[in-house]
């Protein structure tokens, strides 16, 4: 679990209550909720949000990267790094086949099935392309579920500005007759832009930001992975992949601590 990510979210929430609290008292807070608002809302982001849907896969899919932002990305460079030249080293002792055994010991799985491979006999092309498509179907998933969340931030603040227009025109019709009718009317209006806006800020934006810089982090380190592997498989010498790991390292470290 990401700490950070977590304890920012729930101290926004906290910053929301305080805010409320101040100013009517903390019983005040029921009166924010209003199921009207939250149908409009929240209901007609996600149902027109599963109009753009490929697939009901795709947007289940969508809805899961709400829990993996919360999740810590296991993504450190110098672990990989480190690992990559113990294999690249058992390699250039005892040979591929020395690796077999070496492969239980990866916790990766990117970079056990890349070792697979190699111990396997596979052909360096046909090794590269594997790994490589399997880079880009988990890059392509990563930026689906990225703007899943981007466009239900921008879907969240529309269908508020709808629900307020029904509430406004609900309270203009019962101007002058129904006066009992002009609250609830106002209480559409104004609650669905609030819902919205905090769908939108709370929730949605710092999600997909977070969900973005993780899928950078991930993708640099299956291309740092990728290219051990192959260097590992041509039988390069060790220095020269430490060489060439250092400066795989050297652009990641910024997205790694941003994805930690």
């Amino acid at each position: 679990m990401n700490i950070a990510a977590l304890l920012g979210f729930i101290l926004c929430f906290a910053l929301l209550l305080s805010a409320i609290a101040t100013n009517g008292g903390l019983g005040s807070a029921l009166q924010f909720i209003h199921l009207p608002s939250m149908l409009v809302t929240f209901g007609g982001s996600f149902c027109a949000l599963m109009i753009t849907a490929d697939t009901m896969a795709d947007y289940l899919d969508g809805l899961r990267g709400f829990g993996a932002a919360f999740k810590k990305v296991k993504v450190s460079v110098d672990d990989i790094s480190h690992q990559i030249l113990e294999v690249a080293d058992l390699a250039r002792k005892d040979g591929l086949l020395a690796l077999e055994e070496y492969g239980d010991q990866i916790e990766d799985e990117f970079m056990k099935k890349g070792v697979s491979l190699i111990v396997d006999g596979t052909e360096p092309e046909l090794v590269k392309d594997i790994l490589e498509n399997d880079m880009i179907h988990k890059v392509e998933r990563n930026k689906k579920q990225v703007k899943f969340w981007q466009d239900l931030g921008s879907y969240g603040p529309a269908w508020g500005m709808l629900g307020t227009l029904i509430g406004l025109i609900n309270m203009m019709r019962s101007m002058g007759s129904d006066a009992s009718a002009i609250g609830a009317g106002m209480s559409l209006a104004l609650i669905t832009t609030l819902y919205g806006s905090l769908l939108a800020n709370w929730v949605c934006i710092p999600l997909s930001r977070k969900l973005e810089k993780s899928s950078e982090a991930q993708e640099l380190a299956m291309e740092l992975i990728i290219e051990g592997i192959l260097s590992i498989q041509a039988g390069e010498n060790p220095h020269i992949i430490r060489e060439k790991l250092r400066s795989f390292r050297e652009n990641n470290t910024a997205l790694e601590e941003e994805a930690a």
